[in-house]
Formats: structure tokens, C-alpha cells, sequence
């Protein structure tokens, strides 16, 4: 006997995947326009006030206490190693899920949320063996404009990564 709420449950995860489906949340650092897959976003919000933790690296500005959450916050424009600009009333923070770890990725704005089809997504060239671009998984071609698509996963190295999930391991037990 199949257990019909089950086989709905299954229908509706695949319906709602299927709306994810080369769906981009696009922003900009600078004059660049950069896309992240939208199956990652949690939520997009303005400026806060970011609790500055000590010895982080630069590109982490601290924590960030969201409805109860703290959540780690990364400045886009520094972990892509680019000048760092005075944040303003356009600067927004990208929150992300990342495997149940939530991040915050502050951008200087964002701009609309994009399908773009399969077929105008492409491989990053690379240009040498000894450099590869380490946060930009493809590049999208819409209309006369390039985004590049960020790799959430490669944001953080695998020691942030591991360390981060023992701080959610951690901040869940708590709850």
C-alpha cells in the first residue's frame, strides 16, 4: 500500500525544486553584477549592526544576532579581494544557507531576482594551471550583460566550514 501523503510530500519537494530551477538572486560589488542560485537564499536584509569579533580574518565584519540566530557575517567585497567601500543606505546582506549553516554575504546591492536558462550559463575559462578563480563557479550571458555566478561553497575554506558547522552544532543544542 503506498502512503499517498508521502508520495505528495515527494511531488512537492520536486515542484518546488523545479521552481528553483535557474532561478538567480543578482547584486552588485562595484560595477560588477554577480549572481548566487536562489535555492541558497534565505532572506535579503538592509544594514545592521554587526558585533565585530577578534582575530577573524578582514573579510569576516563579526556576527550578527538575526531573531535570536547569530549568524556570521562576510563582506563580499573584501573575500573577492576588492577596495573596501563605506557601506550605505544600498548595502544589503545576503543570508544564505549553506548545509544548515546560515551566513550573511554583504554586497552593495541587490538588484532582482533572474531565471537564467541552462543554456546561457557557462564554464569559467581558465587562464593558467597555477590560477583558477576560486569563488566564481559560471559565468551567465543575459542580454548584453555577464554575471557571474558565485560558488557559495567556496566561499569559506574547509576549516571555515568545519568550524562554523561545530558553532551551529553548537548555537542549535543551545536552543
Amino acid at each position: 500500500m503506498i502512503d499517498l501523503s508521502d508520495r505528495n510530500i515527494a511531488m512537492e519537494a520536486d515542484e518546488a525544486e523545479d521552481t528553483l530551477k535557474d532561478r538567480y538572486l543578482t547584486f552588485f560589488l562595484g560595477k560588477e553584477n554577480y549572481a548566487i542560485e536562489i535555492r541558497y537564499v534565505t532572506e535579503i536584509i538592509g544594514r545592521q549592526n554587526i558585533t565585530e569579533m577578534p582575530e577573524l580574518p578582514e573579510y569576516f565584519k563579526g556576527i550578527l544576532n538575526l531573531r535570536g540566530r547569530i549568524i556570521p557575517i562576510m563582506d563580499a567585497r573584501l573575500r573577492f579581494k576588492k577596495e573596501p567601500r563605506e557601506y550605505t543606505d544600498r548595502t544589503c546582506i545576503i543570508v544564505f544557507n549553506l548545509d544548515g549553516i546560515l551566513m550573511g554575504l554583504v554586497v552593495d546591492s541587490v538588484t532582482e531576482v533572474l531565471t537564467i536558462p541552462e543554456e546561457s550559463v557557462v564554464e569559467l575559462a581558465r587562464v593558467s594551471e597555477s590560477f583558477e578563480n576560486r569563488y566564481i563557479k559560471k559565468v551567465a550571458k543575459t542580454g548584453s550583460e555577464i554575471k557571474m555566478i558565485v560558488d557559495c561553497r567556496k566561499l569559506l575554506s574547509k576549516d571555515e566550514l568545519e568550524g562554523l558547522t561545530e558553532f551551529a552544532e553548537i548555537q542549535a543544542d543551545a536552543d
